[in-house]
């Protein structure tokens, strides 16, 4: 493909498409952005195309790598917003000794294996350890929001991931030079120079930038509309300073921005994290598109019995030797340090600096340099796919994580609140309580439901409450206002088809006082408003659950209470929940179990005296 304009727009469609397929069939994303770019790259080769149809080296020449590396930087920027330093309470040890003590092991593993299995020279060994020694966030991230796994594993993945790819990047830019320079005798005091050097200069450069932009925002001498833009020019700007002072140190300084921001509490920086997750998705789609694409058959065809056997020497031995070695002494819990033994997908800065590397070596003599490409791509591709089409069932089967989790978390813990999590608890659903009112906590507690005190839009609470086994949000308080706050915070957690909040009331001339694009999909009914749903429970109406059978059908269920029913729920037989909103028709079938709010009149045949139809309801 010879047209810029094309190849670009390629780019961009392809893995685009590649995340909306992965999201719509429920396969990890990084598996089709691969597929997607290998099929444009060397795949339409194989098809008998006289070239590819997408070739990134061509379109991008010397500014590919950069390119890359701007990329991965704004990506690493990005992840260090995420990085709440209070999640290192529980698991902080684990992660210190993961990038230390563990990234040591699997240095000195990967180089060993590479030398005697491979066959490669010490020195390349040593080199190519060094570069497989980063785990990635480019990977870990969609991984994780695939599986979203429970406990601390979640974070320890999270911090590993993003802090282990700087130093990564510095120890092989390290060894680099002693291989390069012929003085692998004094990769040591080398090694601890360029470390604290790097340390030191970095990380004040990531923590000036971030206190300018606090100072920025605080003197409110940006508009929002410049907020985002300014951010990038500040990323953009640190990376380039600090790579340009010493090689490979931007990535250091831009993640240390990012944890900065991240943790004071002097400015509302959601509107950056907003914007910052929207460019990050578009970024991995591209990143793993041109990685796909820029395998050359050649390369491929270099990839023999010796490199797939280092790749799964990688997988089986060297990541669980690592984690054992890094959680000697930690109180981490069986399942979880065994599902860290099976998560170590290699990603884009692996590929980018091996690429970088193997062609310098070349140029000053190196025949075998050739040889770290393929190899990389193969840790890469093989990591990637191993533990993208397994980690989920991996996490599945040691409790850690749900393939479609049902339960939800309600925002308020009212009476209406209460009702609707202690019957979906009844049907064996896990029901949060979110609320700030101590009294309707308390009573929540004493009847045994699961309530948290504090405000849904704190920033500690994703840290107190564990998500395993909630999917999605109901947001059930008699203010609009918090019902959509809550809906518009946690869309970026359950997705916007998961996220619900009952119907806002009528203003003056029966308008909603909130615009519908600012709220969550409608629960129930749009005339289903709060205080009309409280005043039935005041009246006595009771919430029942029934399963419905052939000769009980909807119809039945409903000539026999009353059309004032209003429908919640409906539980299938598979035990996924439908949650009754107002733009959809209900048609709930026989063998499933419909959840309703019944009038406190009694129905028909039991008002009339005449024996009472059994529908195995249970009233909540």
């Amino acid at each position: 493909m010879h047209d810029p304009l094309t190849g670009l727009a390629l780019i961009v469609i392809l893995g685009t498409g590649a995340q909306w397929v992965a999201w719509a069939i429920r396969l990890p994303s990084i598996l089709l952005l691969l597929l997607f770019g290998f099929i444009a790259g060397p795949g339409s080769m194989l098809l008998g195309l006289a070239a590819p149809i997408v070739d990134p080296d061509r379109l991008f020449g010397s500014l590919l790598l950069p390119m890359v590396s701007l990329f991965v930087a704004l990506i690493l920027f990005e992840g260090g917003l995420s990085l709440d330093l209070r999640e290192l309470r529980g698991a902080g040890h684990v992660v210190r000794n993961l990038v230390t003590t563990g990234a040591l092991a699997t240095w000195t593993l990967a180089a060993t294996t590479a030398h005697w299995i491979i066959g490669i020279d010490a020195a390349l060994a040593v080199l190519l350890g060094a570069i497989l020694v980063v785990t990635g966030p480019t990977v870990i991230q969609p991984l994780l929001r695939h599986i979203r796994p429970s406990g601390r594993v979640s974070p320890v993945l999270k911090w590993e991931g993003i802090v282990i790819d700087p130093i990564g990047a510095l120890l092989a830019v390290v060894v680099f030079e002693m291989v390069a320079g012929s003085a692998m005798e004094h990769v040591g005091k080398h090694l601890a120079a360029v470390v604290v050097t790097t340390l030191f200069l970095s990380s004040g450069i990531g923590v000036l930038a971030a206190a300018l932009l606090v100072l920025v925002l605080r003197r409110y001498w940006v508009p929002d509309y410049l907020q985002a833009a300014v951010t990038f020019m500040l990323v953009a700007g640190s990376y380039a300073t600090a790579d340009a002072l010493q090689p490979e140190s931007g990535l250091m300084a831009v993640t240390v921005m990012g944890i900065t921001l991240a943790n004071q509490r002097r400015v509302d920086i959601h509107a950056i994290i907003e914007f910052k997750e929207q460019l990050r998705t578009l970024l991995l789609s591209s990143l793993f598109v041109l990685l796909g694409a820029r395998l050359r058959l050649a390369d491929l065809q270099r990839i023999g019995p010796g490199i797939l056997l280092f790749v799964a020497v990688l997988i089986l031995v060297v990541r669980p030797a690592s984690v054992w070695l890094a959680s000697v002494g930690c109180n981490l819990q069986r399942a979880e340090r065994l599902f860290l033994m099976w998560m170590a997908p290699r990603g884009i800065v692996a590929a980018a600096v091996a690429s970088v590397f193997a062609l310098a070596l070349e140029e000053k003599g190196y025949a075998q340099a050739r040889l770290l490409v393929p190899i990389t791509f193969a840790v890469i591709v093989g990591t990637v796919l191993v533990y993208g089409l397994t980690a989920g069932k991996i996490a599945r089967r040691l409790g850690l994580s749900d393939a479609n989790p049902q339960g939800v978390m309600i925002v308020g813990a009212g009476r209406l609140c209460r009702a609707v999590a202690k019957t979906l608890s009844d049907l064996g659903l896990r029901a949060v309580l979110v609320d700030t009112n101590r009294d309707h906590v308390r009573a929540a507690r004493l009847t045994g439901l699961e309530a948290y005190h504090g405000s849904i839009l704190a920033s500690q609470l994703l840290d107190e409450i564990d998500l395993a086994r909630i999917g999605r949000l109901l947001a059930l308080t008699s203010s609009d206002e918090v019902n959509a706050l809550a809906v518009r915070r946690f869309t970026r957690v359950f997705g916007r088809a998961e996220v619900y909040q009952i119907a806002p009331e009528l203003g003056l001339g029966g308008r909603r006082q909130i615009e519908e694009h600012m709220c969550g999909r409608c629960l129930f009914a749009q005339d289903a408003g709060f205080f009309r749903l409280e005043a039935m429970i005041t009246n006595g109406a009771l919430l029942k659950a029934t399963k419905l059978t052939d000769m009980f059908d909807f119809a039945a269920f409903t000539a026999l209470y009353g059309v004032d029913t209003i429908p919640l729920f409906v539980l299938a037989e598979t035990g996924v929940l439908r949650v009754v909103s107002a733009e959809q028709r209900l048609d709930p079938r026989p063998g499933q179990t419909l959840v309703a709010l019944v009038p406190s009149r009694q129905p028909r045949d039991e008002a009339g005296g005449s024996p009472a139809v059994n529908t195995g309801s249970k009233e909540a």
